[in-house]
């Protein structure tokens, strides 16, 4: 008989790890701490807390602290660093439901005199105090937008009404001034028999890792009373591993990643009142296997800072085999001074505005993606940066093998009179389309136009040398299109050039372009079949144009059937 005993030290290293999912990430002196909110039978009363930030205050290089089930009102600061061969974990036990939320429970409430079940309980909270409105920003158009505070009742979020006397049923309405929270649930329930669970939140940020070297995975966040551009949940230190979370129902921005060689796998960023995630210096930062859905929930300005994501002068960025769907702005959105990022593998559908917007930034690379059905919501001002793929004043950009099919418009230039902070910069400088190249892609039954150059400049740097003013040109801006697929249905445009308040052209065929642009060398114009566009099967006939020009994703896209049709 073969003896299965093992020692206390080793039993640990062996759970932690399996419950992990990363043996090289667990160090075998490590101990293991358990997050309970009851004791808990067969574990030893030292190895047990209740919090876990008591278990963050106590948790050493090495050390795994699994939580299990339970919803945890509490945040986080976690400030002591792993190391790379002795990372701190921390994991959601197996099988367990662990939420870390920043809402309360409310159960102190008083009913209002009247037939109407409102009710209501005192209100210490005041997020925003700069402004008497209590809102960031500060205009009108997020007057309510731009307000922190949530209430759900029985897990569904109430609507929040600004004034006492326009409560309606499945409304609330928060008096600072009078400290005071009013309630009306949709189902006019009486709060005060206890059977109601209400939440409201109350806590701004769920957790803060400072630290380095840290592993979170298998946890659910939601509720935080974040103002917006403040994540719910930070990411502060580098080299932090972040795998199998939800990051959900937040106020402003599902997370925020600062630190440097962040890794993220398996995420999902859903529901958010502005953002799923943004990341600001997050330089190396790798986001893996993601969903990022149905963001920018409140309506905020989509021109300002809305939808899937906004990334900010960051170096090295890689986003891959990730979904960026349904959001309610841009699906994939880099903003100011970022450099050399990536985007590929990734499925980015139905997303308000553009799939891909790179505004102001340097070298991106953008390959292998499937890019369908964006930027057809129609939002106000946000001309050029509707379609697939939309580079807005970025220099050293390459766009290949994707498949840009069914947007507003597939790809495009936006180009206004910009600038714009460098990483290592201690000022702006200016920057506009240059040296980008475009090539092997198919793009195809976007309903404006296949390809569309939004230049709105005075100096005809569009145009060639010898119909410009002089200066820039289009010879000079080197921007290399070629070797592309396109195809435009009935009543589409092909190829634009200019926007329409100034001088403009559109442009029926490849040859013209070629003619008056020197643009488009090599590419084609020819109908391309899918097996079931709808159903994300863009498998292709074989011998298909699409594939033999080399213009068809390598790789696997999530979501998405690619390759030939099979007879």
């Amino acid at each position: 008989m073969v003896s299965c005993k093992m020692d206390k030290g080793v039993a640990k290293f062996w759970v932690a790890a399996v419950v992990c999912g990363c043996l090289w990430s667990v160090a075998a002196e490590g101990k293991v701490w358990h997050v309970c909110q009851k004791p808990a039978a067969g574990i030893a009363a030292a190895e047990q807390v209740k919090t876990i930030t008591e278990a963050a205050s106590r948790a050493a290089p090495g050390d795994t602290v699994l939580i299990h089930s339970g919803v945890y009102r509490e945040e986080v600061l976690i400030e002591a660093s792993g190391r790379p061969d002795a990372r701190i974990t921390f994991a959601a036990a197996t099988g367990a439901s662990v939420v870390v939320t920043g809402a309360d429970r409310l159960t102190e409430w008083t009913a209002a005199a009247g037939e109407d079940r409102i009710h209501s309980t005192p209100w210490p909270h005041r997020f925003i105090p700069w402004n008497r409105a209590g809102t960031h920003p500060g205009d009108d158009f997020h007057r309510l937008i731009g307000r922190c505070e949530q209430v759900f009742a029985n897990g569904y979020a109430l609507r929040q009404v600004l004034e006492h006397e326009k409560l309606a049923r499945g409304t609330f309405y928060v008096d600072l001034d009078g400290k005071r929270l009013w309630v009306w649930t949709a189902d006019n329930l009486d709060l005060t028999s206890g059977k109601v669970q209400v939440e409201a939140s109350v806590r701004e940020r769920i957790m803060t890792v400072k630290a380095d070297y840290v592993t979170i995975k298998g946890i659910r966040f939601r509720y935080a009373a974040n103002r917006a551009q403040q994540g719910a949940v930070e990411f502060k230190g580098s080299h932090a591993e972040v795998a199998d979370c939800v990051f959900e129902y937040t106020n402003s921005s599902g997370a925020d990643f600062v630190g440097r060689d962040n890794v993220v796998r398996r995420c999902t960023f859903q529901h958010n009142g502005q953002l799923g995630f943004a990341a600001k210096r997050a330089h190396g930062l790798l986001m893996s296997d993601c969903t990022v859905r149905n963001n920018n929930t409140k309506g905020f300005d989509r021109g300002w800072e809305a939808g899937g994501n906004k990334i900010c002068l960051t170096r090295g960025a890689v986003l891959e085999k990730s979904t960026f769907v349904e959001n309610r702005g841009n699906g994939v959105w880099f903003d100011i001074g970022n450099e050399d990022c990536v985007v590929r593998n990734c499925l980015i559908a139905h997303n308000e505005d553009a799939g891909i917007f790179y505004e102001i930034s340097y070298g991106l690379h953008a390959h292998d993606n499937v890019i369908v059905c964006n930027g057809l919501a129609g939002t106000a001002g946000a001309w050029g940066a509707d379609a697939g793929i939309s580079l807005s004043s970025s220099p050293g950009c390459r766009i290949e093998r994707n498949l840009l099919v069914g947007n507003k418009e597939g790809f495009s230039f936006r180009e206004q009179k910009r600038s714009t902070p460098r990483i290592d910069g201690d000022k702006s400088e200016a920057v506009w389309n240059h040296d980008n190249v475009i090539c092997n892609n198919l793009i195809a039954f976007n309903r404006d136009a296949q390809t569309w150059g939004w230049f709105d400049v005075d100096d005809d740097r569009h145009w060639p040398a010898r119909v410009g003013q002089g200066g820039l040109s289009l010879e000079k801006l080197a921007i290399t299109m070629k070797q592309n697929v396109y195809y435009a249905d009935a009543g589409a445009g092909l190829f634009n050039w200019g926007v329409g308040w100034k001088k403009h052209k559109r442009y029926a065929t490849l040859d013209e372009v070629r003619r008056e642009l020197a643009l488009e060398a090599g590419s084609m114009a020819a109908e391309v079949v899918f097996q079931d566009f709808w159903a994300l099967d863009l498998r292709t006939e074989p011998g298909s144009l699409v594939i033999s020009s080399g213009c068809y994703p390598r790789g696997v896209v999530p979501g998405v059937r690619l390759g030939m049709i099979q007879p």
